[in-house]
């Protein structure tokens, strides 16, 4: 029970349309069994529901908000309500974030309307949950934030605006680490390397017209450790240990959880 008494938001809460679960997902069911009571936030309610179902069917508090991330009035929405139904707002989580399904592309076959598209929902997003519930953390003296950036930020990855918009939630993140810190705030950022999520392996399945099988296992060949992808599983627990008071002196922090994929870029 690492988060007795503790409310959460999970913004991207859902999951893609695919086999196995995504790290939204996974993350409010590891929050909610070690005790927080979990708002799980998503641009499709049902996909949030079914979230909620799961967490409650293993006995956790669970309630679920309709919000796109690309509007900002609808983010302030999810945590007045938050801070409204708890009295306070201990975690906030950003597990938001499109690549190829947003139409990112290589430098040359880029457009300026995937830029627009992406940037708003892996960066933007983040930024104005952030304007939100910074003032309330301050109140309390005390919060946590966890954002989702990506092995990509640092590796030879080809597509433009999911690395740069990557890159960028690790500076955006140090910012509110060192700005919040008086207040008692800790904000750290996780970059999950090669993952079997939906989100991963099916979006490039539906993509290159490959099976989800061939695309499992080329990812899987690319991981040093034990030549195997990570599960939503290892990038929640790694969100539990931030949030967690065990993580009570660690703020600024780009944890890998990456398999040793980092390992290769030198």
């Amino acid at each position: 029970m690492r988060l007795e008494g503790k409310s959460a938001i999970i913004i991207g809460a859902g999951q893609s349309q695919g086999e196995g679960m995504g790290n939204g997902r996974a993350t409010a069911l590891r929050f909610a069994q070690e005790g927080a009571k979990v708002m799980a936030v998503d641009r499709d309610l049902g996909s949030a529901e079914e979230t909620v179902l799961m967490v409650q069917q293993g006995g956790g508090e669970c309630v679920a908000f309709e919000a796109d991330v690309t509007k900002e009035a609808m983010l302030s929405a999810a945590i007045a309500a938050a801070q409204k139904r708890w009295g306070r707002i201990d975690i906030l989580h950003y597990n938001v974030g499109v690549s190829i399904a947003g139409g990112d592309a290589p430098l040359l076959d880029f457009t300026e309307e995937a830029f627009d598209r992406i940037s708003a929902i892996n960066l933007r997003g983040a930024i104005m949950a952030c304007k939100h519930v910074i003032p309330l953390m301050r109140q309390q003296r005390a919060g946590v934030i966890i954002m989702i950036s990506s092995l990509a930020a640092l590796e030879n990855y080809p597509y433009v605006a999911y690395k740069v918009t990557k890159a960028a939630m690790i500076a955006f993140t140090q910012q509110v680490a060192i700005q919040n810190a008086e207040y008692g705030i800790r904000a750290n950022v996780i970059l999950p390397g090669l993952m079997d999520t939906p989100m991963a392996v099916d979006t490039r399945a539906r993509a290159s017209g490959k099976s989800r099988s061939q695309i499992a296992a080329e990812r899987d060949a690319r991981v040093p450790l034990r030549h195997k992808m990570g599960t939503a599983w290892d990038v929640a627990n790694a969100a539990l240990f931030l949030a967690s008071d065990e993580a009570n002196f660690i703020t600024g922090v780009s944890l890998l959880v990456d398999g040793g994929g980092a390992l290769k870029v030198g």
